[in-house]
């Protein structure tokens, strides 16, 4: 009988080496659910090395683009890896196309949270905050609520937080970690624009 593998198992893997939420759940069956048994595979197949490449330097890489075939969207993403060789690699390629792509479908303002701007967080906040109090919770209850609806706010404008619009089981994050497993190299999403008819 097959192991039923949950989604807690799951999470707490991922959270363990950085690979991918289909790498741990595939380390999970092929190990019957033995947690330690999963890292160890995870390791010796790459995935949970990509990590440990954050600290390396990138300064090779491409332009990804996409252009609605409307024409009335067009976008341009900047990725960076280590090496020229790898920046001509068909699954370099394929994420630079699947990351413009991304931006083009949810509209993210920033590449991380951490680099949504200030102010857009704090005006975000104040409605938050009196979202909640309408609605009558508790006092003590409020700051708990208002930073959960943060975090969420986040997912829906940070790239790397965000759903992949091609697979709901996976953030652009995990897209970029898996990539950079599948290459051996670090990985990085510097910047985007993106442009729509008619927009300032």
């Amino acid at each position: 009988m097959a192991t039923t593998i949950s989604a807690k198992d799951v999470a707490a893997l991922r959270e363990r080496t950085g690979a991918g939420m289909m790498d741990c759940k595939k380390a999970l069956e092929e190990t019957a659910g033995d947690v330690d048994k999963a890292v160890e595979l995870l390791r010796s197949k790459g995935a949970a090395k990509a990590e440990k490449r954050a600290g390396r330097q990138t300064k090779e890489g491409m332009i990804g683009t996409y252009v609605h075939h409307d024409g009335k969207i067009a976008v341009l993403v900047e990725i960076n890896c280590e090496t020229d060789f790898v920046a001509r690699t068909d699954d370099f390629r394929q994420l630079g196309k699947y990351l413009a792509e991304q931006v083009a479908a949810a509209s993210p303002i920033a590449v991380d949270k951490d680099q949504v701007p200030q102010d857009r967080v704090d005006s975000e906040r104040r409605i938050f905050v009196e979202q909640v109090k309408a609605e009558g919770k508790p006092e003590h209850m409020i700051d708990k609520i208002v930073e959960g609806k943060i975090q969420a706010y986040y997912k829906d404008v940070a790239l790397m937080h965000q759903v992949w619009v091609r697979d709901s089981k996976k953030t652009i994050g995990d897209l970029v970690k898996e990539t950079s497993a599948k290459t051996g190299e670090n990985i990085q999403v510097r910047r985007f624009v993106r442009y729509q008819l008619g927009e300032v």
